[in-house]
């Protein structure tokens, strides 16, 4: 996520405090911070995508290629 929108959500949530928000800086407000949050899920799943793990029978197993590929409805408890 470029640094400008990050400056944006922090000098909306500073104007919020201070002085309140229209309802498009609100809006705008909210779209940036989903967008803030798809970013890190994004970059944490890529992470763990990564990640090598060694079972007992001394095998190597890629956990992303194991676990990655689930659909969301497999996902859910």
């Amino acid at each position: 996520m470029p640094d400008l929108n990050i400056n944006r959500i922090n000098e909306l949530y500073r104007k919020s405090k201070a002085e309140g928000l229209t309802e498009a800086e609100k809006k705008e407000q909210q779209l940036l911070r989903q967008q803030y949050v798809a970013a890190i899920r994004g970059s944490i799943r890529s992470q763990l995508n990564r990640i090598d793990m060694q079972m007992e029978d001394g095998t190597i197993v890629n956990l992303g290629e194991k676990f990655g590929n689930k659909t969301d409805d497999t996902q859910t408890l």
